[in-house]
């Protein structure tokens, strides 16, 4: 599998390669590569992508790091996925 086709994002479904195309196309902030692109606002909020896009952002925009920050948002109330299956009697 090349670089470009690394899921970055596996909730929405964002790939590496468009990061890169999207941050490059609009000059985006890490805030607007996320709204564009969705990355991040997946069911997991960004716990797994957040890092990533974050760096995509800097590299590309050659800012520092502490002007790069996205927000996390944890779900309201975390459930288990053992409480979603279980069936009430």
């Amino acid at each position: 599998m090349a670089e470009k086709d690394v899921m970055i994002c596996r909730c929405e479904e964002v790939t590496y390669q468009e990061l890169i195309d999207t941050a490059s196309k609009y000059n985006c902030s890490a805030r607007e590569l996320k709204l564009r692109t969705r990355a991040s606002m997946g069911y997991c909020g960004g716990r797994t992508c957040r890092g990533l896009v974050d760096k995509v952002a800097l590299e590309l925009e050659g800012r520092n790091k502490k002007q790069i920050a996205l927000k996390y948002q944890p779900p309201v109330r975390p459930i288990h996925f053992g409480d979603l299956g279980r069936v009430e009697e």
